[in-house]
């Protein structure tokens, strides 16, 4: 028995664009991205190494990214770093921030009012001293990690200053690596080293070096640039009168008006009120204390 049919097609097939067939960015292609995140990095770095180790904010650059082979990691930063790992807000990623340790024992000199000088050999292990300012350099890493990468501080989740025992990546691993030169004044540079899975860029950076898809919108924070530096009017208005137009029409030098000065001065940014406060008076300048916050 054979059975033949004509089979007609129910409906046309969807054809769709080419931007909508196109494949994202490759991860390698990511490094430039990469390369810009770390530039905004290098000026959030700048001012909170100035508070941590006192002095004129250092010069910090953010040098050309590129690729390194997991296995190859160990030899890149020596036997002996300030190695932190850190998590960003991407689910499964882990981020390497590492110091030389001798620009570590350097920091400690000075700390402790030195002249940045550790000559000789690297010791076997980190002193207490330097641990203690390890923990610091790690918050303050984590905190402008975070600003360049358009989110809350980094979480740190274990540190060791040898690469092998931290095994941070899988064996093999391709690596994309940042590295981050800071000069102080005379002193010699020492770099910082940024380093995470090749493979991690498109979840880091969004997909694009940015805010695409693969990366959920965050409110915009006030605090970080570059919002932080757009200048605003902030008027705080003592005396809001009518006065007849008799009155105004009969004003003269030395004519008084009397006022009352409100006793909840209203702030106002673009004419929206959003905080009130009380007039009072500090190191000899008029001065207002809040008293409220608008919602």
């Amino acid at each position: 028995m054979k059975s033949e049919h004509a089979f007609v097609a129910e409906r046309a097939a969807a054809q769709h664009c080419a931007e909508l067939l196109r494949r994202g960015p490759e991860p390698a292609d990511l490094l430039p991205a990469l390369a810009r995140a770390g530039e905004r990095f290098a000026r959030a770095l700048a001012p909170a190494l100035a508070d941590l180790i006192g002095g004129d904010a250092p010069t910090v650059t953010a040098l050309a990214a590129g690729e390194l082979r997991e296995n190859e990691l160990a030899q890149e930063l020596g036997a002996l770093a300030a190695n932190s790992l850190l998590a960003p807000s991407a689910p499964g990623v882990t981020l390497l921030a590492s110091i030389d340790g001798g620009a570590v024992l350097r920091l400690v000199d000075r700390a402790y009012g030195g002249k940045g000088d550790a000559a000789g050999p690297l010791p076997a292990q980190f002193p207490l001293s330097a641990e203690l300012l390890i923990a610091r350099l790690e918050a303050v890493i984590a905190a402008c990690l975070g600003l360049a990468l358009g989110e809350g501080p980094l979480r740190a989740l274990k540190r060791n200053p040898r690469i092998a025992e931290l095994a941070p990546f899988p064996a093999g691993a391709p690596l994309a690596v940042l590295p981050i030169e800071v000069m102080e004044g005379k002193q010699a540079p020492w770099k910082l080293r940024l380093v995470l899975p090749l493979a991690a860029l498109p979840k880091v950076l969004g997909g694009s070096g940015g805010s695409g898809p693969g990366r959920a919108p965050r409110p915009a924070d006030p605090a970080a640039a570059p919002f932080s530096e757009v200048p605003l009017s902030l008027v705080a208005t003592l005396v809001d009168m009518n006065v007849p137009l008799s009155a105004i029409a009969a004003l003269e030098p030395g004519a008084v008006l009397p006022v009352a000065v409100a006793r909840a001065v209203p702030l106002s940014i673009g004419g929206a009120v959003i905080a009130r406060g009380s007039i009072g008076a500090q190191d000899d300048l008029v001065a207002i204390r809040l008293t409220q916050i608008a919602v």
